[in-house]
């Protein structure tokens, strides 16, 4: 299996972190020419998503959003106090796959991996592989 382990440092509660140049970088160094890879985080209180690169306003809007569909004051028994943390988590996921062609990333004009951090500030990790 081919993988890479990135660590990384968020700085904020609610925060996207652009990994795209990571894992170019991976399909670059690794000469991967067709195929796919994939990203997976492995914590509770984070994501990983594909979305506009373009205008940090998305961001923002996005933020927003999630904070008004899942509010950090919602009532919860989980004991640490981070359960909005882990609904968000599960609602956008931990993982996902981008195909590879011509050894570049298959994204769209306007489109850029991110780490999303829900329970921040951290230090994190986020595997890259070679999907098999």
């Amino acid at each position: 299996m081919i993988k890479e382990i990135v660590n990384i440092q968020t700085n904020s509660k609610i925060e996207m972190i652009d990994i795209t140049t990571h894992v170019a970088s991976f399909v670059q160094n690794n000469q991967i020419k067709s195929g796919r890879v994939s990203v997976f985080i492995p914590h509770t209180t984070a994501g990983v998503t594909i979305n506009e690169n373009c205008d940090d306003d998305v961001q923002y809007d996005l933020n927003t959003a999630l904070n008004k569909l899942f509010p950090n004051n919602i009532n919860i028994k989980h004991f640490e106090g981070n359960s909005q943390a882990h609904l968000l988590s599960s609602l956008i996921g931990v993982s996902l796959d981008i195909f590879v062609e011509d050894n570049k990333l298959m994204l769209g004009k306007w489109q850029g991996i991110y780490f999303w951090e829900f329970d921040g500030s951290r230090k994190r990790q986020f595997y890259i592989i070679k999907a098999e």
